[in-house]
């Protein structure tokens, strides 16, 4: 079967430093192929996420992307996003507007700007909030394997922003780093609540390295539960619960992402009250850039 070159790029996200972020596989020039092929190349990279960055059918955006897991298409996600914006920019392309793009997604336009220092952050889509049902605490509690869970801040809530996160606050650091599921009984719970994942979440002292510590553990489809490196989308949820709650911590804050991983992802918060936006934002290297074969 012939096959063409195509651009690829292999990209850290939410970390400066290769190796400490969450990778992304991007596959440029993807108008061509069919769903089919690329979630058999998001298979093969065997990433959270790979992106194939095609043409806008919206003349707004510069560029549609669709993004896979190893499993399925999602409408969103975050370190995708920021993930492809650094590709695509340090390919060389050059954004309708001078340092913002916009992406066309599952989800419609999500706009992504440049900030001081290499970052760039995404306005955080619209959230759909749905408090855990009380008698669901007990089951949590034993999923979790921890009584450390704290309600004082946000009730434990599903926040659908294109994927739905279980968003759960914990009593401290340690305790959101020490929860180690049983994954078998995570996954029956998570369908059963409509949740592609938990979110855990936990304050820092104000001498710490961040102001929140965050842990995702993904449940996805019928026998995967793997823990995520760095989640745009997960704090893109909880800084609109936390908001919704009264109890964000201050116009500004920062996250530290993948401690139980062995990666220190960072991720920023800025509630843009004057604009009406949340945006989400990170560093991003790239550290693998080249062509991969397509078959024609």
């Amino acid at each position: 079967m012939p096959s063409h070159p195509v651009r690829f790029q292999q990209v850290d996200v939410f970390s400066a430093v290769p190796f400490k972020g969450n990778p992304l596989a991007v596959i440029f020039d993807a108008d061509s192929l069919s769903t089919d092929a690329m979630q058999d190349i998001a298979r093969w990279t065997n990433l959270s996420e790979t992106t194939f960055i095609c043409k806008p059918t919206d003349p707004s955006a510069d560029y549609f992307v669709r993004i896979f897991t190893p499993d399925s298409e999602l409408p969103f996600a975050g370190h995708p996003t920021l993930g492809t914006a650094h590709a695509l920019i340090e390919s060389g392309y050059q954004p309708k507007q001078a340092g913002r793009l916009v992406q066309q997604c599952g989800v419609g336009l999500v706009e992504i700007e440049e900030r001081a220092g290499g970052l760039r952050a995404f306005a955080a889509p619209p959230a759909r909030m749905t408090p855990l049902a009380e008698s669901e605490y007990g089951t949590l509690k034993a999923l979790l394997g921890t009584d450390a869970i704290d309600l004082s801040r946000a009730a434990p809530s599903v926040v659908n922003n294109g994927p739905s996160w279980l968003v759960v606050g914990m009593a401290s650091p340690a305790a959101c780093l020490a929860v180690n599921p049983e994954p078998t009984s995570l996954l029956a719970f998570a369908k059963r609540i409509g949740a592609t994942g938990f979110a855990l979440h936990a304050p820092h002292p104000e001498d710490g390295p961040a102001t929140l510590e965050v842990r995702c553990i993904v449940a996805e489809g019928q026998s995967s539960v793997y823990e995520d490196p760095v989640t745009g989308s997960a704090n893109a949820g909880l800084a609109a619960l936390l908001a919704t709650c009264g109890c964000r911590p201050g116009a500004r804050y920062t996250v530290r992402q993948g401690t139980a991983l062995g990666r220190d992802g960072r991720v920023f918060v800025d509630y843009d009250d004057a604009r009406g936006k949340t945006w989400i934002g990170g560093a991003a290297v790239t550290v693998v850039a080249g062509t991969i074969q397509l078959s024609s």
